[in-house]
């Protein structure tokens, strides 16, 4: 296995708890992704067609900026993505994220919390936000709490 990265985007503190324990367990180091504005509590409100969580806002694709771009995607084989699921879709600064990196060759593996959405068709909406040659693997929902002995067999798993 090569080495690794989590990159994770959280709203409210769930995805950044399931990607701290991911790091640890596959030795992993971890990069946090974060808009530029960050996001409110309005923005959260999915019955809210304004918010940025919203059905309506992503049928938009209005993509958030980034705060930072400094994550060494280079030195990685493999990227561990994570974020909270909205609409059965990835919040659209992940597609801003995978768009401001090149990923040419490089293996992405998602993982994701939910309140109760699946992935949906979230791997292949991604899928025109990277480089051709850059391959999305749908991971896992990592919902609740996972011992570290678990997500390292997930990661082993996943032969990287």
């Amino acid at each position: 296995m090569g080495k690794l990265l989590v990159a994770y985007f959280s709203a409210s503190g769930v995805t950044e708890r399931a990607a701290k324990a991911l790091a640890k367990a596959a030795d992993a180091d971890l990069y946090e992704i974060r808009p530029e504005i960050p996001y409110t509590d309005a923005d959260l409100d999915w019955t809210n067609p304004a918010s940025r969580s919203s059905a309506e806002m992503k049928k938009q694709e209005t993509y958030p900026a980034l705060a930072d771009t400094s994550a060494d995607i280079g030195a990685y084989e493999c990227i561990l993505v994570g974020f909270p699921i909205w609409w059965y879709q990835a919040p659209t600064i992940i597609n801003r994220f995978l768009e401001s990196y090149d990923f040419s060759g490089k293996k992405i593996v998602l993982f994701a919390t939910s309140g109760g959405s699946g992935f949906g068709k979230t791997a292949e909406k991604l899928r025109g936000s990277v480089a051709p040659d850059a391959q999305i693997i749908e991971g896992k929902l990592l919902n609740g709490t996972l011992s570290e002995e678990k997500l390292a067999g997930w990661v082993k798993s996943l032969n990287l």
